[in-house]
């Protein structure tokens, strides 16, 4: 008997969940992110449920990294949980934001640390409460590496855990003793990912980045300590002076660096500092251009057009953004870029005040799908005109076609990476071809939908449709009361056979009830093992149970609300 946690970005579906469980829940998660008054309002509902609650170290300035400031948010939504709305405090569960380590950018090295430094002090300072944390967040950096990730959240632990932290969930591999008995104090992140190196006795893949492959550099686990971009200016500056293979700097973006960056998501150091080194050579490149231009008599303009570019509300991460507006740049568009945990409302003001010609909206985490959804929705009732682009590691061309598209009438297409940008873009923007290729997103992103919702109602129909064959079979074969029945698929869905197949639950048999009285005839649990739950749902659920009709005359049909008047 564990609780059931009900998790949600969308506090509508949460209260859905907890209406339809019974005992004590955990809610994951509220937070201060949209101000005090609703981290109130929530945490009431929360509580008149009887839930415990996860709460994250988000606050309306964003999410918590220092452990200062976790320790900081974390005592404020205490005090406002306790102390105004009467929460008990071992109800409370904190999640002080277990962050991304090993990402390359020195501000992110102390993240393990940080956390660890929070949850003692929370422990301490705010009695009774539990400390919870999402262990993966931790090695994401090393997706793929499943060893190295093993081995990462290991060492965490057994810091963390002497440090107060309660829950996780995880993959967790037993101590080696190594740690157990000399690892007791660390103050790095290089630290942490060397002692998982000696762990599994392995080496670390220094990845560089490197024409159509990435080279791989075996360094031993001294290297993390030195940085994983140790080649990086030789090898771009290699690249850079291919004019053959690549005959503008921006080239090298578009080609080995992305390809390099749609693999190792860790390299942000790597690809910071290429980029770093080529912004100069492409701004020289591109003041070349227009000299030319000008020299030849072109005509041209200072910016092919306004592109307003984010990471929507709720979300941090901003590599791939970054990377999209320095393509831009150097393709002459006028990138304003207003970074991080953007509100919609800004976004689109600022669209509006620079007459934008593009919105990009970008995110890495879950959450940003429903802000890019909410995104889309205004500009639908605001009756805007400007082509949305949407962009991300969490982000597809399914979710757009379905999820998005409907939303807004205008445009609304998935950029699949920062070299894909220009193109989409310079389509849209270029009125020769702009039909003609919003024509073949519109018959593409219909033919993603029908695709989905095909194979969602392949999945939602097997069940039903093994019911409609059983009940073919007894129709012709057991009962054979239309032995001769020859139907096409077609007549079966316009329910041409003779008698009926109604079940529980469905409007012309309502009453759920009726259950307990086919399970008792039957004897459908000892024979089949399906029970029946105190709600009367089906247990597993993937389960389909109903009555044969076979007189000739049996139609479906409902029945409506019985009023007082009928009685």
């Amino acid at each position: 008997k564990v609780p059931l946690c009900v998790d949600s970005s969308n506090f509508d579906i949460v209260v859905a969940g907890l209406k339809c469980t019974q005992g004590k829940c955990i809610v994951n998660s509220i937070s201060l992110k949209e101000g005090e008054e609703d981290f109130i309002n929530k945490a009431k509902l929360i509580k008149r449920f009887g839930a415990a609650v996860v709460v994250m170290a988000f606050d309306e300035d964003g999410q918590a990294t220092s452990s200062e400031d976790k320790v900081r948010i974390c005592t404020r939504s205490f005090r406002v949980l306790v102390d105004q709305i009467g929460f008990e405090p071992n109800d409370i569960i904190f999640d002080p934001n277990i962050l991304t380590i090993g990402t390359g950018m020195e501000e992110h090295n102390e993240y393990a640390i940080n956390f660890i430094a929070a949850t003692r002090i929370i422990k301490k300072n705010l009695p009774g409460c539990r400390i919870s944390g999402g262990l993966s967040n931790l090695s994401f950096s090393f997706r793929g590496m499943e060893r190295i990730r093993e081995a990462m959240h290991s060492v965490f632990l057994y810091h963390a855990i002497s440090g107060g932290v309660n829950i996780t969930l995880t993959l967790y591999i037993n101590l080696h003793k190594f740690v157990q008995t000399h690892l007791y104090d660390y103050d790095t992140t290089s630290h942490l990912l060397c002692i998982a190196l000696i762990i599994l006795h392995t080496y670390v893949h220094t990845y560089v980045l490197w024409d159509t492959l990435l080279v791989l550099r075996w360094q031993n686990a001294q290297i993390i300590k030195n940085g994983i971009d140790k080649y990086v200016i030789e090898d771009t500056k290699e690249c850079q002076e291919n004019t053959e293979k690549y005959p503008r700097a921006l080239n090298v973006i578009e080609r080995p660096l992305m390809k390099g960056m749609s693999i190792v998501i860790k390299s942000a150091r790597v690809m910071k500092k290429a980029v770093g080194y080529l912004i100069p050579i492409m701004e020289e490149e591109k003041r070349a251009r227009l000299k030319e231009m000008e020299i030849n008599g072109m005509e041209c303009n200072r910016f092919a057009g306004t592109v307003v570019i984010a990471t929507v509300k709720g979300d941090v991460h901003d590599i791939g953004k970054n990377i999209v507006a320095v393509v831009l740049g150097c393709n002459n568009y006028r990138v304003i870029d207003l970074g991080v945990m953007t509100p919609c409302e800004k976004i689109l003001q600022t669209a509006v005040e620079n007459n934008a010609d593009i919105i990009g909206l970008s995110g890495l985490i879950t959450p940003s799908l429903s802000e890019m959804i909410h995104v889309a929705k205004e500009m639908e009732r605001l009756e805007m005109k400007i082509p949305l682009l949407i962009g991300g590691a969490t982000t597809s061309r399914t979710h757009t076609a379905v999820k998005i598209s409907p939303r807004y009438s205008q445009p609304t297409i998935h950029v699949l990476d920062a070299s894909k940008s220009v193109v989409v873009i310079s389509s849209l923007l270029n009125e020769d071809v702009r039909m003609e290729y919003l024509e073949d997103i519109r018959e593409e992103y219909e033919d993603v939908r029908t695709d989905h919702y095909d194979s969602l109602l392949e999945r939602n129909n097997l069940l039903q449709a093994f019911a409609e064959a059983m009940h073919e079979i007894v129709r012709t074969t057991l009962w054979p009361y239309s032995s001769s029945e020859s139907l096409e698929a077609g007549d079966l869905h316009k329910i041409k056979y003779q008698g009926i197949r109604p079940a529980p639950g469905y409007p012309s048999q309502p009453d759920h009830t009726e259950k307990l009285t086919m399970w008792e005839v039957m004897g459908v649990s000892e024979s089949i093992g399906t029970k029946l739950t105190e709600s009367l749902a089906m247990d597993p659920p993937a389960s389909v149970s109903g009555l044969y009709f076979a007189n000739e005359n049996a139609k479906y049909f409902a029945v409506g609300k019985i009023d007082e008047d009928q009685v």
